[in-house]
C-alpha cells in the first residue's frame, strides 16, 4: 500500500512560481515511477509529468515543457513540480501518482487527495 500527500499548492499571479511536494509512505518508493497529473474544472485528468524510480528519466506534457521541472530525492521519499511562468489555464487541481508496475508509462495505481493550483491573470 503506498499513501501519496500533496502539498504547496496555492493562489499566484500569472508568471510566477510554485513548487508542489508528494511525500510518500512505504519502504519501496525508490522502486516507482512518480508521476504529476491535473484536473481543471470542467475538464478530464490530463497527465502533466512524470519520472523513473531513479530520476534518470522524465516526461512531460507539451503544454509545460521548459516551464515546469518533476524531481524526486528517494531518500526522503518525496518528489517534487517546480513550476515556473504559470499561467492562469495551469489552473487545476493537482495529483501526484505512483506506477508500481510498468515505469513511468504504465498504470497509476496510487493516487494523492490533490492540491488546488490557482493562477490569476
Amino acid at each position: 500500500q503506498v499513501q501519496l500527500v500533496e502539498s504547496g499548492g496555492g493562489l499566484v499571479q500569472a508568471g510566477g512560481s510554485l513548487r508542489l511536494s508528494c511525500a510518500a509512505s512505504g519502504r519501496t518508493f525508490s522502486s516507482y515511477a512518480m508521476g504529476w497529473f491535473r484536473q481543471a474544472p470542467g475538464k478530464e485528468r490530463e497527465f502533466v509529468a512524470a519520472i523513473s524510480w531513479s530520476g534518470g528519466s522524465t516526461y512531460y506534457a507539451d503544454s509545460v515543457k521548459g516551464r515546469f521541472t518533476i524531481s524526486r530525492d528517494n531518500a526522503k521519499n518525496t518528489v517534487y513540480l517546480q513550476m515556473n511562468s504559470l499561467k492562469p489555464e495551469d489552473t487545476a487541481v493537482y495529483y501526484c501518482a505512483a506506477a508500481t508496475t510498468g515505469g513511468p508509462t504504465g498504470v497509476y495505481d496510487y493516487w494523492g487527495q490533490g492540491t488546488q493550483v490557482t493562477v490569476s491573470s
